[in-house]
């Protein structure tokens, strides 16, 4: 299972929703090509909802399944053999 981190998005200690968006632009996705993903939010920040929408949309075009949360106690989000 591959890691996403929020915390990696960052910008001066907050997400912000510009920088958000060129980071994820720059981020290569094809690495979760039909991978289990899990999404791990910040705990030091708050995360926007649209943070979380953004990136599961993209994750949503690659990976198999997509996950939330910690590995123990994930919350299934995507799973391509339902759709």
């Amino acid at each position: 299972m591959k890691t996403i981190l929020l915390d990696d998005f960052l910008d001066e200690g907050i997400i912000r929703e510009k920088s958000f968006q060129k980071m994820m632009d720059d981020h290569d996705f094809d690495q979760y090509q039909n991978e289990k993903v899990i999404i791990k939010g910040c705990a030091s920040v708050m995360v926007p909802t649209w943070a979380y929408l953004m990136l599961t949309a993209q994750l949503a075009q690659v990976a198999d399944k997509i996950y939330y949360g910690e590995p123990r106690y994930a919350v299934k989000v995507f799973n391509r053999k339902e759709t």
